[in-house]
């Protein structure tokens, strides 16, 4: 069982003054320019704004995806722009758990199997694994008889299911969901959003990115985002 969050002044994750840009020609893009927050644990906060505004960028920031070119960043303890090598992979493993729009489901496995894959890169043992992945699946409400189905026999709700089982896979106390619903049906993005919001029981904190009012009405607190 992972440690509970390390959390300061009752903030799991902090930012003062984040840049992260990118050239496009001899032009420079600001994705994040000056973002600053404070999150505390075991809640829920929306990213708001329109697309292309720095959304999917912070999210990536706070997840170690990338690397901002300035200001600072801490999560659970951690300070996350100067991880690298073998840290930084445990960062990712262990702090902090992904949603994608896309699902991004390794398409040659089950649904169990992509459950499993964060556990066996731990090391965790095939039959442990196997019990935590079905216990992981039914939590988030896919039946028994779907478990052992490859993404394309799923439909776009159950992937994302899938893909919120795998996101705890290492208990992280942070899951970052980059515009969870936007593939979906509204019925269908409302059970999601649902679902997000019950991972609060566990005292772990849910970032999600959204351009959805509805999706953002449901969060505890948002950070607006403009032309980052």
């Amino acid at each position: 069982m992972n440690e509970p969050p390390e959390v300061s002044n009752g903030y799991i994750a902090v930012a003062n003054d984040l840049v992260k840009y990118f050239q496009s020609g001899p032009s420079r893009v600001n994705a994040v320019n000056g973002v600053s927050f404070r999150i505390s644990s075991g809640r829920i906060v929306a990213i708001r704004g329109a697309s292309g505004c720095g959304k999917s960028t912070l999210l990536n920031l706070i997840g170690a995806l990338d690397k901002p070119d300035s200001g600072e960043l801490r999560v659970d303890g951690v300070d996350v722009p100067r991880l690298t090598g073998a840290p930084e992979v445990a960062y990712r493993r262990r702090k902090v758990g992904f949603v994608f729009q896309q699902f991004n489901l390794i398409s040659h496995l089950s649904a169990l199997e992509n459950v499993k894959l964060p556990m066996e890169l731990e090391g965790g043992s095939k039959r442990a694994s196997d019990d935590v992945a079905g216990a992981l699946l039914r939590q988030v409400g896919l039946a028994d008889e779907l478990h052992r189905r490859r993404p394309a026999k799923l439909s776009g709700g159950e992937q994302q299911r899938v893909a919120i089982a795998r996101a705890l896979a290492n208990n992280p106390p942070i899951i970052l969901a980059d515009e969870p619903t936007a593939n979906l049906d509204s019925k269908t993005g409302r059970l999601i959003i649902d679902l997000l919001q019950a991972l609060r029981r566990d005292d772990r904190t849910v970032i999600i990115a959204t351009h959805d009012t509805n999706v953002a009405a449901k969060a505890d607190a948002i950070l607006e985002m403009s032309d980052g």
